[in-house]
């Protein structure tokens, strides 16, 4: 097998790049916006682990009925020049994806895999994480896919959902409950009175929601977005995600969502973070790392339309990986002898 490639580590003409996931939004998201960062296209491979061998994730080994060998695996060849991966479902496949390919896969975990930092070539980590090594890069915010152009070309693109909201718009990027957070009936109170406050000076909102929202709270802002000149997206039609962010004025969005809070971070502008019940030191410290460069502020509260220097990893995460494969082409190493 060749394992050469052009000097460039990866180019638009190689295989499409892996994205090994078990599926979830959250984890392919992250994958995909590195892959984009790189102008790279990439194919979804979706792993199903069942048990018992669910149950040894992140660790493994895979169960044998998903070998490379077998119809349908997410490890069937040909094998990818790059293949990135994220969630402790994907972690056995993907390290032995690196031993199968004899080291021509070159192999990238974003987020802490659990399992120290042989799991990959490259490992992406938050500074919340505890994770350190010699292949491990730390950024305070993760990779996503609202890059500077996209939100650009969104906000530029005609949408009449939007183009009629007025000023100051405001977007409003609702969570729900998670492992570490969960909307009480209190919390639901809260969120919308906070709203209802910025509405009455004249703040004009533009809503989405996530699978995880409360249906109470769900109810709450279509009612409140049918008080008018405000947008509720209910699922219907293209996700307006970016070209909301990209129009925004200010941000909300609930601390149950890392992810969504360091896209809003990424639009340059103010954004008001609403804490439901619960909570998690590692969520406490990425906000505080926030709020010490004045991105995020308290909601509810004042409504801020302070701007500052857009924060996106994504790029400097997608030019670190095409730096560590040049240097490992340039030395022709694999790493694979240290592959367990």
């Amino acid at each position: 097998m060749n394992k050469k490639e052009p000097e460039t580590a990866i180019s638009s003409a190689a295989a499409p790049v892996w994205i090994l996931t078990d599926g979830k939004a959250g984890d392919e998201a992250q994958c995909i916006g590195v892959a984009e960062a790189l102008g790279l296209a990439y194919e979804r491979r979706i792993v199903r682990p069942r048990a018992p061998f669910s149950w040894a994730m992140p660790h493994g080994p895979i169960d044998p009925r998903e070998s490379e060998l077998k119809p349908g695996s997410p490890l069937a060849p040909p094998f990818p020049r790059l293949a990135i991966a994220s969630g402790r479902r994907a972690v056995p496949y993907l390290k032995r994806l690196k031993r199968i390919s004899e080291g021509y896969t070159f192999t990238v975990f974003l987020k802490d895999p659990r399992t120290g930092c042989n799991a990959a070539d490259f490992i992406w980590v938050s500074e919340h994480d505890k994770l350190r090594g010699p292949n491990v890069m730390v950024t305070l915010t993760a990779p996503h896919r609202l890059s500077a152009a996209r939100l650009a070309r969104a906000s530029a693109t005609p949408d009449a959902r939007l183009d009629a909201v007025g000023h100051p718009r405001v977007a409003v990027l609702v969570g729900g409950n998670s492992r570490h957070h969960r909307f009480t009936d209190d919390d639901i109170r809260r969120f919308i009175a906070g709203l209802e406050a910025w509405a009455r000076i004249g703040a004009r909102l533009m809503i989405t929601t996530s699978r995880r929202t409360p249906a109470a709270l769900a109810r709450a802002l279509t009612d409140m977005a049918e008080t008018g000149g405000h947008f509720f997206w209910d699922g219907t039609g293209d996700n307006p995600l970016a070209a909301m962010l990209g129009r925004a004025e200010a941000v909300v969005v609930s601390a149950d969502s890392t992810n969504m809070i360091g896209e809003a971070a990424a639009t340059g502008r103010a954004v008001h973070v609403f804490h439901p019940g619960g909570g998690h030191a590692k969520i406490g410290m990425f906000l505080s790392g926030l709020a010490e460069m004045g991105i995020v502020h308290p909601f509810p509260g004042p409504l801020k339309t302070t701007t500052y220097e857009p924060l996106n990893s994504t790029p400097e995460i997608a030019a670190a990986i095409r730096t560590a494969m040049r240097q490992r082409e340039a030395t022709g190493q694999t790493n694979s002898d240290h592959q367990p």
